[in-house]
């Protein structure tokens, strides 16, 4: 999936997140999303469960993720992919 553009494009559209607690993805989506373990069914149901049915935290996800995926923009990853094809190719 790489670099976690999933969620921050649900973020984006204002859509409430549940992601898995591991990889890069907890530092991608910061406070904007909840965030569960990937391997725990119950977990995922519960965390389902809130966002369909408690509406402050649904519209707190719904704000926290506009603000955050506003963080990541494609100017700055244009940067960050040159410096890193430069270091690679010195």
């Amino acid at each position: 999936e790489g670099f976690g553009y999933p969620p921050l494009e649900a973020l984006a559209m204002g859509t409430p997140v549940i992601t898995s607690n591991a990889i890069c993805l907890p530092e991608i989506v910061g406070d904007a999303a909840l965030l569960v373990d990937p391997l725990s069914p119950e977990a995922i149901a519960d965390a389902m469960q809130t966002v369909l049915t408690d509406t402050v935290i649904g519209d707190r996800l719904r704000d926290a993720g506009r603000i955050q995926c506003a963080r990541y923009t494609w100017r700055d990853h244009a940067a960050h992919l040159r410096r890193f094809y430069r270091e690679a190719a010195d």
